[in-house]
């Protein structure tokens, strides 16, 4: 069994002139694909297993990230079940000259783990020591229950 902060994943990236638009301005869905990243790592490093992201709530761009600043992401698993957990990854800019530093993004993500086959694995439970994990952990019950109830419903 291992805590959050055993999951605990730092990525770090200068924004490149082709990561942009023509506002000079990271693209959102780069910004995505780093966040599915930082937070696969986090999960790999609970579970030890082959993973895949499964859903992908809440996720909220707060302010821009001009082309020169870096991109810094840090990730950590906030929930566990049987074979899925749930990471919490923020995103921050940092201005390279000035080292201000502001909060950009944030988002929860669902990866279940699988075999070689895509067969569901069980996962190790996470151990919640104190009570800023047990709240964090129990808003990602609440997330997890809405996901559920949204996908139950039939589609038009």
């Amino acid at each position: 069994m291992s805590s959050p902060s055993d999951s605990y994943t730092e990525m770090v990236q200068v924004v490149l002139p082709n990561d942009a638009n023509p506002l000079g301005f990271i693209l959102g869905g780069t910004v995505m694909h780093l966040i599915d990243i930082a937070g696969a790592i986090a999960c790999h490093r609970h579970t030890r297993s082959l993973l895949v992201t499964a859903a992908v709530d809440d996720l909220q761009f707060l302010h821009p990230i001009k082309v020169g600043d870096l991109i810094i992401l840090q990730a950590r698993v906030s929930a566990a079940w049987n074979t899925s957990l749930e990471v919490e990854v923020e995103v921050y800019s940092e201005e390279t000259l000035t080292g201000v530093r502001r909060m950009t993004s944030r988002a929860y993500l669902t990866f279940v783990a699988v075999d070689r086959e895509g067969g569901k694995v069980t996962i190790p439970p996470l151990e919640l020591t104190t009570d800023e994990e047990r709240t964090k952990a129990a808003g990602a019950e609440a997330r997890r229950r809405a996901r559920l109830a949204r996908k139950a419903q039939p589609s038009d």
